[in-house]
């Protein structure tokens, strides 16, 4: 496990009640935090890549969460859902158009969760997506926001072939910035999270 995940799941009930609400979850392929759903009424897992649905659905069998979630793969901006709540889980930085996608969020529920990494963040440093996680802070700053909260964690992998497994797709820049842990085991990253409701 690259990053406490329960931990984060914790970050995430700790900051909104979800339950008995439907929820449109954008990003949840791969299930990492789907333990949040047990007390939610109905989970939209929306997410574009189908091996990341696939993902979700092999863990869904395994918690036993088949029945909450629904797993639809699509583009979140073609998506056409409404729900009580919209949850971005690491995802919102990716988006092409983070305002954009938070305006369509508010178009589909009252409130918006976003659960990404945080300004400043080691981690997205070293996975080469500080640039896009300042561009959706950025966007969110321009909403009413009526609360975030800055949590600390790591990532940690037993040795340098682990990590480089965990970056490679993130490209160039990315590998060329985890070289200073060659040869390393143990290796901790700090990773910074940030949460934010978006509702009137």
């Amino acid at each position: 496990m690259a990053t406490n995940y329960q931990r984060l799941v914790a970050n995430l009930l700790a900051f909104y009640d979800f339950k008995d609400k439907t929820v449109i979850d954008v990003g949840a392929g791969g299930g990492q935090l789907i333990e949040y759903g047990r007390e939610a009424a109905k989970i939209l897992a929306v997410d574009n890549d189908a091996q990341a649905i696939a993902g979700l659905k092999a863990r869904l069998n395994d918690a036993g969460l088949e029945g909450k979630f629904e797993p639809i793969l699509a583009d979140f901006f073609e998506a056409d859902l409404r729900a009580d709540v919209v949850l971005f889980e690491f995802s919102l930085h990716e988006m092409r158009d983070p305002g954009a996608a938070l305006e369509r969020a508010r178009r589909m529920a009252p409130a918006v969760v976003v659960f990404d990494h945080a300004p400043g963040s080691e981690w997205a440093y070293f996975a080469a997506e500080e640039d896009k996680v300042a561009a959706g802070w950025a966007a969110i700053e321009r909403r009413q926001v009526k609360k975030t909260i800055r949590h600390e964690a790591e990532q940690f992998f037993n040795n340098y072939e682990e990590l480089f497994q965990k970056v490679k797709g993130q490209g160039e820049i990315s590998l060329a910035r985890i070289e200073r842990y060659k040869g390393r085991t143990g290796i901790r990253i700090p990773m910074s999270t940030g949460l934010a409701l978006i509702a009137d």
